[in-house]
């Protein structure tokens, strides 16, 4: 199991399955399809979907980041207070996502993101589209294969024709200065 493009899947380009394939665009939950979550976050506040909005508001759904932010909340012992609730999560995934956020990966999803742009051929061309996507904002997709490898790693998403990055949580860890240490 694993992640690949198709033009990695392909040893001989005048007999391959892969050249007719259609690509296909995953995305994050949106809200109403993260609705079951709520079952869970019901047991800990009043208000379940104003919790559930503010995960969402870091992790733009991305279903590992989702889930992993659901879990926290259910397993902790502090009182989540009402009308608090975007304080309380960004303090919670500051603290147990962010912050060194190599030692407390488990399971691993972060590293898995850093080792992927890191150890690629392509690492400097990667490092160099998403330096231009962390200082822009976002930069007009051009379909290269660096792109297409930074989409595969799920750092960044395309969006109307851009790419930028995935989610907040994303933002935080691969910034500009993790970015600069790096090419």
């Amino acid at each position: 199991f694993g992640v690949a493009t198709p033009s990695g899947l392909i040893t001989d380009h005048k007999r391959t399955p892969f050249n007719i394939g259609q690509a296909i665009q995953l995305e994050g939950f949106k809200e109403h399809e993260a609705q079951p979550l709520l079952q869970g976050l019901a047991e800990k506040v009043t208000n379940p979907q104003t919790l559930l909005k503010e995960v969402l508001a870091w992790t733009s759904g991305q279903p590992f980041l989702t889930q992993k932010i659901c879990q926290f909340i259910r397993s902790t012992s502090s009182a989540i207070p009402t009308n608090d609730e975007a304080e309380w999560i960004e303090n919670l995934v500051r603290t147990r996502v962010i912050e060194n956020w190599e030692s407390q990966d488990e399971p691993e999803h972060l590293r898995t993101i850093r080792d992927r742009i890191l150890e690629s051929k392509q690492s400097v061309g990667l490092l160099e589209i998403y330096r231009q996507i962390v200082d822009q904002g976002e930069v007009v997709a051009v379909d290269s294969p660096d792109e297409k490898e930074l989409l595969l790693s799920g750092l960044v998403v395309k969006q109307q024709g851009s790419l930028r990055v995935n989610n907040r949580i994303y933002q935080s860890i691969f910034d500009r200065i993790w970015v600069e240490q790096h090419v």
